[in-house]
């Protein structure tokens, strides 16, 4: 897998913003992926430095439509954190 198709996209939520005052951003990230991937690809697409990376797998959800239930599928998200003073500017200004 190229790195840079480990990191699908960066995930804003208000859970997320809080997390950013902590110095960690969220990422939504390939199903085979795994920490030390996910780890060179945030170093090499931001040139920062990573201190830990903690990796959750979503569970999908359970939708109606007409009489039929629908799960959707279930997704990689990623907890990046950042060694103090490194920052993402993709995020800043959101």
């Amino acid at each position: 897998m190229h790195i840079y198709e480990v990191l699908r996209r960066p995930l804003i939520t208000e859970k997320s913003t809080v997390l950013q005052g902590l110095n960690k951003y969220v990422f939504e990230v390939a199903d085979g992926s795994n920490k030390l991937m996910i780890k060179q690809a945030v170093e090499k697409a931001f040139k920062v430095t990573v201190t830990g990376v903690n990796v959750v797998t979503m569970q999908g959800k359970k939708k109606r439509m007409g009489r039929r239930e629908v799960i959707s599928l279930p997704w990689k998200k990623a907890i990046v954190t950042l060694k103090p003073g490194d920052k993402i500017e993709f995020f800043e200004g959101v």
